[in-house]
C-alpha cells in the first residue's frame, strides 16, 4: 500500500465541497479496514506480458456430479490450460436471480450451487482471477432493496426514485424494456430506475454511502483474490434527468476515484471497464492513460472481424486497427471475439456502412442465430446485438462447405484477436470447439442462452480426447496459436503494432516488443481463396530485402523466399514470421 494518496478532489467533484469534506473520513475508515489484506499480489504484481491471455468462463461451466462447479473448473484448467492462459474471468458467481448471474443478490457471498470461496482461492493459486463488479444495479430481491422497500432509512437513498412524469426520452437504452418498474414500498408505489430490466434495480451514486459501499466491496474482492476487475455496463453508472445517462462526466470520475483507491490499496489490481458502445466512447474509459481503466473491451473487435472474414476483404479491419492509438505504454485494449454476451453492433456504427451491419444481421439470422434489438429516443428500434456462437456466426452449419475449412476460417479470426496488441479474452465455448445451443433459447426464451451452452465434464473431456473431433481440432490449434504468442515479447501488449498493406484479402501487422527487440510479422489470409506474398512485397512488409530467410513461429517452419519466388498463404492461413540469419 502506498503510504497516502489525496482523495478529497474527486469527493468534492460528485457532491460539493461540504458533503465531500463530510465523506472523506468514512472513506479512508474503509481503506484502514482493508489494509492488511488487499496489498499483496499472488502472481506478477498486476504486470501484464505477452504471457497473459484470459479465459472467459462460468463457474458452473463444466459439470460433474457430487463435485461443486468451481471445484471441476479449477480441476480442468489446472490440467488443460497451464502454460495457455494465465488467468481466468469467472463471470459473476454470486447468488443471483436473473440474467444468468448479473442481477446479484448478494455481493459478498459464492453462489452455493457453485462452491465457496475456498473454491475460489483453489483456483487463484494457478491462474490470476477477474472478478466482476457489478456496481451499476443490484437484485430486486437482493437485502439492499428489500430493506429499501420496508423503509429501512439505511437504504432509502440506495436506489432511484422517479416522481411524477418526467422526459425520460433522452435516456439510452440497451435493451427494449421499461426504464422505470413500479414496487410497492412502506411509503406506497415508487417507480424505480431499472436500466437494465425490472429485476435489476440501479444504484444510486448521488447519495455518497452508496459509492463508500461499493469501495468497500471492491476492496474485499481484493481481499478475495482479484486481480483484475470488471467494471460491468459502467457507462450507464450516474443518472442524471434531462440527459442520456450514459458516459456522464461524473461516471468517469466515480471510475477515477475507484482507480485511485486501488493504486493506494493494491496497486497490483488492474480494472477493465465493459462498455458496449462507439468505439471513441469506449476509448474515453482509457481517461489520460493513468487514471480510469488499465484495459478496455475492444468492443468494435467482434463485428469487424467477422465482416472481414465474410467479405473476403481486409480493408475496413486493417485501417480500424492502424487508427489504435493508446494513450499510454501503461494502458492497452482487452481484445476478444465472443463472450456471455452476443456481438454488440452499436461498436461498429460509423466504422461499417449501414448496408454492411445490415448483411451480418441477415449472415446471422440464416446461419441460426437471434438478433437482439434496443429503443432509441425517437420511438425506432435498431439491432444491438447478434446472438450467436462465433464459430456459427462464420460459418453456417447446414451448408455444404467441408467442416475442415470452417474450422481454418474459425481459427483466422481467433488468430487476428491474438495478433493485434492488447490481452486476449477467450471464451470458453471458443476455445474449446462449440456451437450454438438454439435449444436453451426454447428453454429459457432469452436469445442469449444461444452461447452459454454448460458442459458435462465426461463428454467434454471425450470429445476433446478424440482425434478429428470439432472440440479437438480447434483446441488444439488454439492452443498452437496461444503458446506461440506467448513465446515472443513482440506480442507484449505494451508494445508496438504497425499495420501494413498487404493488399485486398491480406492482413498484415508488424509487432514489435517494447525493447524494440523481438519482431514477429502477422500475416492473414482472410480469404478462401490462396493468396501471395512477393519476395518485392514482404520487403514493403520489413522483411529483409534480398533472399528472406523466415521461421513461422506457429508451425516452426523455416521458408526462404527468393527473388522471384512467390510465397503463396493458403486459405484462411496464418503466419507469424521472423527474420532468421541467412546462412
Amino acid at each position: 500500500m502506498t503510504a497516502s494518496a489525496d482523495f478529497l478532489p474527486y469527493l468534492i467533484d460528485l457532491y460539493g465541497d461540504a458533503i465531500g469534506q463530510a465523506t472523506l473520513p468514512a472513506l479512508r475508515a474503509v481503506l484502514r479496514r482493508h489494509a492488511a489484506r488487499t496489498g499483496q499480489p499472488r502472481h506478477q504484481a498486476g504486470g501484464l506480458s505477452q504471457r497473459d491471455a484470459l479465459l472467459i468462463t462460468y463457474g458452473d461451466q463444466i459439470q460433474a456430479a457430487g463435485v461443486p462447479p468451481l471445484q471441476v473448473l479449477a480441476n480442468f484448467c489446472r490440467r488443460h490450460l497451464a502454460g495457455l492462459v494465465s488467468g481466468v474471468h469467472i463471470l459473476p458467481f454470486y447468488p443471483w436471480t436473473s440474467d444468468d448471474g448479473f442481477s446479484v443478490q448478494d455481493y459478498r457471498a459464492v453462489d452455493p450451487a457453485l462452491g465457496d470461496w475456498d473454491d475460489v482461492a483453489r483456483l487463484g493459486q494457478d491462474f490470476r482471477l477477474m472478478f466482476d463488479g457489478v456496481i451499476n444495479h443490484i437484485s430486486a430481491q437482493s437485502e439492499w432493496f428489500q430493506a429499501f422497500r420496508r423503509g429501512d432509512p439505511r437504504y432509502r437513498d440506495y436506489f432511484i426514485v422517479v416522481a411524477g412524469h418526467p422526459d425520460l426520452s433522452q435516456v439510452v437504452r440497451p435493451r427494449a424494456l421499461p426504464l422505470l418498474t413500479t414496487f410497492a414500498t412502506a411509503a406506497g408505489d415508487q417507480a424505480v430506475w431499472t436500466t437494465f430490466s425490472e429485476d435489476q434495480v440501479d444504484l444510486n451514486y448521488q447519495h455518497p454511502a452508496v459509492l463508500l459501499e461499493i469501495i468497500d466491496l471492491l476492496l474485499f474482492y481484493v481481499a478475495r483474490g482479484a486481480e483484475l476487475i470488471r467494471l460491468d455496463a459502467i457507462a450507464f453508472l450516474w443518472k442524471e434527468i434531462g440527459t442520456a445517462c450514459l458516459h456522464r462526466p461524473q461516471t468517469h470520475r466515480v471510475i477515477q476515484l475507484i482507480r485511485a483507491v486501488l493504486d493506494h490499496a493494491a496497486p497490483h489490481v488492474l480494472l477493465i471497464t465493459e462498455t458496449n458502445v462507439p468505439h471513441q466512447d469506449n476509448l474515453s474509459y482509457f481517461g489520460d492513460g493513468t487514471n480510469e481503466a488499465q484495459l478496455v473491451y475492444n468492443f468494435a473487435l467482434p463485428p469487424l472481424v467477422l465482416h472481414t472474414l465474410r467479405t473476403g476483404q481486409a480493408g475496413v479491419l486493417a485501417a480500424w486497427a492502424a487508427s489504435l492509438k493508446l494513450p499510454t505504454d501503461r494502458v492497452t485494449f482487452f481484445n476478444f471475439l465472443a463472450s456471455h454476451d452476443g456481438i454488440g453492433l452499436n461498436p461498429a456504427r460509423g466504422l461499417l456502412p449501414p448496408e454492411d451491419i445490415e448483411a451480418l444481421v441477415q449472415q446471422t439470422l440464416a446461419h441460426g442465430g437471434r438478433v437482439s434489438y434496443k429503443d432509441n429516443p425517437d420511438g425506432s428500434r435498431s439491432p444491438y446485438e447478434l446472438n450467436i456462437n462465433y464459430f456459427d456466426a462464420l460459418s453456417d452449419r447446414a451448408g455444404a462447405e467441408p467442416l475442415s475449412v470452417a474450422v481454418e476460417r474459425f481459427l483466422a479470426a481467433q488468430a487476428i484477436m491474438l495478433c493485434l496488441v492488447g490481452v486476449p479474452g477467450i471464451y470458453a465455448h471458443s476455445l474449446l470447439g462449440s456451437r450454438g445451443w438454439p435449444e436453451g433459447v426454447a428453454l429459457t426464451g432469452r436469445n442469449r442462452t444461444i452461447n452459454r451452452q454448460k458442459f458435462a465434464q465426461a463428454d467434454l473431456e471425450r470429445e476433446l480426447a478424440a482425434p478429428g473431433s470439432l472440440r479437438s481440432m480447434i483446441f488444439e490449434r488454439y492452443a498452437g496459436l496461444l503458446r506461440a504468442r506467448a513465446a515472443s515479447p513482440a506480442f507484449h501488449p505494451h508494445g508496438r503494432q504497425q499495420v501494413l498493406d498487404g493488399g485486398e484479402a491480406l492482413l498484415a501487422v508488424l509487432r514489435v516488443a517494447p525493447d524494440q527487440g523481438a519482431r514477429v510479422l502477422c500475416l492473414q489470409n482472410v480469404a478462401g481463396q490462396p493468396c501471395a506474398l512477393t519476395l518485392e512485397a514482404a520487403a514493403n512488409l520489413g522483411l529483409p530485402a534480398g533472399r528472406a530467410a523466415l521461421s513461422d513461429l506457429i508451425s516452426g517452419q523455416a521458408l526462404t523466399l527468393a527473388a522471384g519466388q512467390a510465397l503463396t498463404l493458403r486459405p484462411y492461413q496464418t503466419l507469424w514470421l521472423t527474420a532468421q540469419p541467412d546462412h
